[in-house]
């Protein structure tokens, strides 16, 4: 199991930074507002704001927002303001070491998927999938930051949202992943995913049903879906029925457990929960349960 980063409390300071597409300051509000209430204080990167095209700064910008963030003793998360794409482009200069030698909670969504993969593989430590801060929340997601002020399980089950088993069975080991296009990014590269008996998040938004064929292929071709242990499958976009088609097309040749309707990435709600962390998926009973990310 990764490091676990300390968990938050009152008064702590957390970093905002975009690593991906321009994001306004006033997007950012309501999230800011929450921070507030939850007794937090907030420091903007010089990333906030910033418009370079279609990324939110440089890769110079991006990257020294993350260091900053990084090596302030006072910041003890970092949460990612926007979604899109820029990740890759910074993930071979980060100081992983830095990060593995003062943990703090990393938190972000989508394409911040290459960075969850980046952190687990070169520091070792657990980071967060939920929401980008510029993202519509509602009280749901919302509550799900309070995991971070205390180490508690999380349980979730067909009342957070309906969900279908694929493949039948329960598996154990590490929960990582994450964006099914992100993932499939790092194949061939320093990168890519190791999912030797772990379970795999996947999960995607408005991915045409051959494009997601494709990558499902690349996974298959790569050993992945083979290694995995099992697989935790959030929301995949329009189409849901084909989408499980597909789905067990690939999965049932494997005999491995495979859970399909979280609300976790692109969807609302939006659900953080720990990446890195030990958990247990049991498609039978239609159950994912996961160890705390913070201590």
């Amino acid at each position: 199991m990764k490091i676990r980063p300390k968990r938050l409390q009152k008064g702590d300071a957390v970093g905002i930074i975009a690593l991906g597409n321009p994001v306004p300051l006033e997007k950012l509000r309501p999230q800011l507002t929450l921070f507030e209430e939850m007794g937090l204080q907030y420091k903007l990167g010089q990333t906030i704001g910033r418009n370079g095209g279609y990324l939110a700064g440089s890769d110079e910008e991006r990257l020294g927002d993350l260091h900053q963030m990084m090596e302030n003793p006072e910041v003890k998360a970092i949460f990612c303001a926007s979604v899109g794409y820029g990740a890759a482009r910074i993930a071979d200069r980060i100081d992983y070491p830095l990060l593995s030698e003062h943990p703090k909670i990393f938190w972000g969504c989508s394409d911040a998927t290459y960075l969850h993969i980046a952190f687990h593989r070169y520091a070792d430590v657990a980071t967060f999938h939920g929401p980008a801060l510029s993202e519509e929340l509602d009280g749901r997601s919302k509550k799900m930051f309070y995991q971070l002020f205390a180490p508690y399980e999380i349980y979730y089950d067909e009342t957070l949202s309906p969900l279908e088993s694929i493949s039948p069975g329960a598996a154990r080991g590490e929960i990582i992943g994450g964006n099914l296009r992100r993932i499939t990014d790092t194949l061939g590269t320093k990168f890519e995913i190791d999912v030797h008996g772990k379970i795999l998040l996947l999960e995607e938004v408005d991915l045409a049903i051959e494009e997601m064929d494709n990558m499902l292929s690349r996974l298959r071709l790569a050993g992945k879906l083979k290694e995995a242990s099992g697989f935790a499958i959030g929301r995949m976009g329009n189409g849901e029925e084909e989408v499980n088609a597909l789905l067990r097309e690939y999965l049932l040749p494997y005999k491995k457990p495979a859970l399909a309707g979280f609300n976790i990435g692109h969807s609302l709600p939006n659900l953080g929960i720990p990446l890195g962390v030990e958990a247990i998926l049991d498609a039978d009973e239609k159950v994912l349960r996961l160890l705390p990310g913070v201590e």
